[in-house]
């Protein structure tokens, strides 16, 4: 690697997702469809849960962030692949690969650390239910929510910097996007020192919420073994479902991205991953929060029967029959 000849790069260009042409048209229906899904789900899981009065909650209000989230994550890449699925120049300038990178790590931590608080939250209310009110308040919420964007940006911040010190050997970015393992590939020399910062300070900002969720369900557990209320059973089940199904939906990718040495990464394979956690997971976070949530689906049925009702709008009398039967 210190044999190759260093290049003075001012711009990137991204590869995207295939080579093909006759893909390209394939690749920017299915990808634009997933986007306006991902954007249009999560946007009214925000809706609702900042306007309907019986989800003004902790747990919904970690919700409502953790959309926000899907909504930033999936928007920081994918309109960009868009336009360079159907261009023929598909260059990124530097700074702006920079700034990408920065955004693109910084949110994509923070879901990890809104998970975490959010099982913290399942944590108390099934062992600790008596107590719930007194322990879990909006105010815990929000500082939890600030502490944690404050670590992660800081980390991200740590990651950039350490990414523009780097001597790059070519510009051309086999992603679809700026991530940092491509860019790593990328470097003339060896980047031992980035490698070891994923594996130390990477993993105690990143995987740590993983650990934590772990131990939080462990005790769930315990504490769901010792019930012996069907009714309460089930209702413990239900509430962490959702919630264990998004944990493994974003760790199973994470950890399969970033924590594996440089010499096992297989960039091609990687492009797939990165698909399915940057569109699939942020549109379907929303179905599996609303289909399996109770609250979620009466207070979708809330807000569909008042917008039947609204004087802006004169349903049908086959849609009042909808509406009446929804009532």
């Amino acid at each position: 690697m210190a044999t190759k000849n260093r290049t003075e790069v001012t711009e990137f260009v991204l590869l995207g997702l295939s080579s093909r042409p006759e893909m390209q048209p394939v690749i920017f229906g299915v990808v634009l469809v997933m986007y306006l899904m991902a954007v249009m789900g999560n946007t009214l899981l925000v809706l609702v849960a900042c306007s309907d009065p019986k989800l003004q909650t902790p747990m919904y209000f970690l919700l409502s962030q953790l959309s926000l989230i899907d909504i930033s994550l999936t928007t920081i890449t994918v309109p960009q692949m868009l336009v360079h699925t159907l261009s023929v120049h598909r260059s990124i300038s530097y700074n702006c690969c920079m700034v990408q990178l920065f955004f693109f790590m910084a949110v994509g931590s923070m879901e990890g650390h809104l998970l975490a608080a959010m099982a913290y939250d399942r944590y108390v209310a099934i062992c600790d239910p008596l107590r719930y009110s007194a322990i879990v308040s909006h105010s815990l919420c929000l500082r939890i929510t600030l502490t944690s964007w404050v670590v992660v940006s800081l980390n991200s911040l740590l990651y950039s910097v350490l990414v523009t010190r780097l001597s790059f050997c070519g510009n051309q970015v086999t992603h679809f996007f700026c991530d940092i393992t491509p860019l790593l590939k990328l470097s003339c020399t060896r980047p031992l020192v980035n490698e070891m910062l994923i594996f130390t300070e990477g993993v105690a900002v990143v995987v740590s919420p993983f650990f934590f969720i772990l131990g939080s369900y462990v005790r769930i557990g315990f504490a769901i073994a010792h019930m012996h209320s069907i009714a309460a059973l089930s209702k413990a089940l239900s509430t962490c479902g959702s919630h264990i199904l998004v944990v493994l939906l974003l760790y199973g990718s994470v950890i399969h991205m970033y924590l594996k040495p440089s010499s096992s990464y297989d960039l091609a394979q990687d492009r797939q991953v990165a698909i399915f956690y940057t569109v699939v997971t942020p549109m379907l976070n929303p179905v599996i929060y609303s289909l399996r949530n109770q609250e979620v689906k009466g207070a979708l049925q809330r807000v569909f029967r008042k917008f039947c009702i609204s004087g802006n709008f004169q349903p049908s009398s086959q849609a009042n029959k909808e509406c009446q039967h929804t009532s």
